[in-house]
């Protein structure tokens, strides 16, 4: 991306942050079956907003905003029933939905020449991202997979996958939950190394890309 495109409305993402704040924080306060449904419209929110930013054209754009909704109704169907395997499928929609919105976002701002506050809010967007993606995941094997998620036996809800997932990627580690499976333990040294990557690669290419910046600073300045 040239200097000088960066500020355009496909490089905003603080409406991004803000969402996923909130999202955050409505699992992290509540657990009810109204706010499942709300959270997976977050979830499809900023399944948009990374479409907004994916830069496809016209008519990808309307398939990927009818596919995200379409799914979306049965991702919340599934969310609010007493049935664990639909309740499953669900969160691996939801991790999919952010998987994806985390390579539309890195994807964007590799490319950027210079830093900005849009690629400040990116970064903080993406790691927020990556830390929910995982929970979702994490939620789904809790459910999917025969026996106890958690090696003490802790409830598996969005406030326990939520503080798990973040204390694995920030690498943590209180040692209060542990995952009890071997599927568990894997996807959680993958969320470990993926947090460790993001920091080493992404924040590394803004610190760059900010030096760059500072060396040729933009015309006129």
């Amino acid at each position: 991306m040239t200097q000088g495109k960066q500020t355009g409305p496909e490089a905003r993402y603080g409406l991004l942050l803000v969402t996923l704040v909130a999202s955050y924080l409505l699992s992290a306060v509540t657990h009810s079956k109204w706010a499942e449904v709300v959270h997976v419209g977050l979830v499809v929110a900023i399944a948009l907003l990374a479409v907004r930013h994916a830069g496809l054209r016209r008519r990808g754009n309307v398939l990927a905003v009818a596919a995200t909704l379409v799914t979306a109704v049965a991702a919340g169907i599934g969310a609010t029933s007493a049935n664990t395997q639909a309740e499953g499928i669900a969160s691996i929609w939801n991790g999919l939905i952010l998987l994806l919105a985390v390579v539309v976002i890195i994807d964007r701002v590799v490319r950027l020449e210079r830093v900005t506050a849009q690629s400040i809010y990116a970064a903080l967007s993406t790691y927020l991202l990556i830390g929910l993606m995982f929970a979702s995941f994490f939620g789904a094997l809790g459910y999917l997979v025969s026996g106890l998620f958690f090696a003490d036996g802790q409830p598996v809800n969005a406030q326990t996958l939520q503080y798990f997932s973040f204390t694995t990627l920030t690498t943590l580690g209180y040692g209060d939950f542990t995952a009890a499976g071997s599927l568990g333990r894997a996807l959680a040294v993958l969320e470990a190394l993926a947090g460790q990557v993001f920091l080493a690669t992404l924040v590394a290419r803004l610190v760059s890309a900010y030096a760059g910046g500072r060396r040729n600073p933009p015309p006129g300045e």
